[in-house]
């Protein structure tokens, strides 16, 4: 999105940065013309980004995920070093 002087001026004087913008337009709330991202809504994001990263972290002692879908529809899911061709092969 275009920015103007202004802005780019207010942002250097208090501090803010562009990430911190995206992070507002993500998890802020509309009213009106201005997205609020208060210290309540920082408080719930953070919790789900905790949460998101506990996830993550299981997801990594598993190696990664694979999610198997065709057609919109979800079919199967596994950790990713649960199957190996090359150990099935030498069961054989």
């Amino acid at each position: 999105m275009a920015k103007t002087r202004h802005i780019h001026q207010r942002m250097n004087q208090r501090g803010i940065k562009q990430q911190m913008l995206e992070i507002v337009k993500m998890f802020g709330v509309d009213d009106g013309d201005k997205t609020i991202l208060n210290e309540k809504g920082i408080e719930a994001a953070l919790s789900e980004i905790n949460k998101l990263s506990k996830d993550m972290q299981k997801m990594k002692n598993k190696g990664g995920v694979v999610l198997v879908e065709a057609n919109g529809v979800e079919i199967t899911a596994y950790s990713l070093d649960s199957y190996s061709r090359n150990k099935a092969r030498h069961l054989h």
